[in-house]
């Protein structure tokens, strides 16, 4: 049962990054089911061109797959202006690209460390400041990061990631209150462990993905459905009051501590 309006977003312009797969990918295609048009940003062509091919072609509504890595500036920029270009208007920008893998904290390389936040936290801040000047500044707007909660606690394997995420919250609260007056919300979202998505089929293996289901006071793992149903809301005009939010959802089990679970599958016993 679908729980939106199907015109929530009618004729609005939504930009993704990280659009071709996983979590972006699921985002971008709830949009434009409800009514957006929408930008698919990601490095790689022949994900994001496939993924807003398949959008246009279910959803009825304009889709356009844009190649460029969120870490350049310059080539950021360009994407924003010809979204602009093309699409005419820019609502809201949803700051979805991301690296992980799992590695210990001692055999994490300094390019390695690098890389990741470059993507998460360098990436998020580019494209959020290029939407500033291309359309943000004068007409308002909003933009939603895809967080994490592995720097809520102490996630072993993770220290890249959890550093990144941890710089991209602050981020977003200091925008938040910088942006604010001129009529631009910015949140975000903490996923949890989900599912569905393929990073998640790599960093816990089976037997890992029980154990933690089984202290998830929900017990169960997030989908890709449940951060889908969270950014819609959270875009919405039901969520007009919600600014600097980073929004939690993992079923409560950053609330149980028990982020070294993650360790078994680093150094299996």
């Amino acid at each position: 049962m679908d729980i939106f309006r199907k015109d929530l977003f009618q004729d609005q312009v939504i930009l993704i990054t990280g659009g071709g797969t996983g979590i972006g990918r699921g985002i971008a295609q709830a949009l434009a089911e409800h009514g957006a048009d929408v930008a698919l940003l990601s490095r790689s062509a022949e994900h994001v061109e496939k993924a807003a091919d398949e959008i246009a072609r279910v959803t009825g509504r304009r889709a356009l797959g844009l190649a460029a890595d969120v870490r350049e500036a310059e080539k950021v920029d360009a994407a924003l202006a010809r979204i602009i270009s093309e699409l005419g208007r820019l609502d809201a920008v949803i700051n979805g690209a991301a690296g992980n893998f799992l590695c210990a904290s001692a055999d994490l390389s300094a390019n390695g460390f690098g890389a990741v936040l470059d993507i998460d936290a360098k990436g998020t801040w580019n494209v959020s400041k290029a939407a500033f000047h291309a359309w943000f500044k004068e007409h308002g707007g909003q933009i939603l990061s895809i967080s994490a909660t592995l720097h809520h606690g102490g996630t072993p394997g993770q220290l890249h990631v959890a550093s990144a995420k941890a710089a991209v919250d602050a981020l977003t609260r200091t925008l938040a209150v910088e942006w604010g007056p001129l009529g631009i919300r910015v949140n975000a979202i903490a996923p949890g462990p989900i599912s569905d998505t393929e990073g998640a089929r790599r960093l816990f293996p089976e037997a890992v993905a029980e154990r933690i289901r089984k202290v998830i006071p929900t017990r169960a793992l997030g989908r890709i459905e449940d951060v889908v149903n969270l950014a819609l809301f959270t875009l919405s005009p039901a969520a007009a009051n919600l600014n600097g939010a980073i929004l939690v959802t993992d079923g409560g089990l950053s609330l149980t501590g028990n982020f070294s679970l993650v360790a078994d599958a680093l150094h299996p016993r």
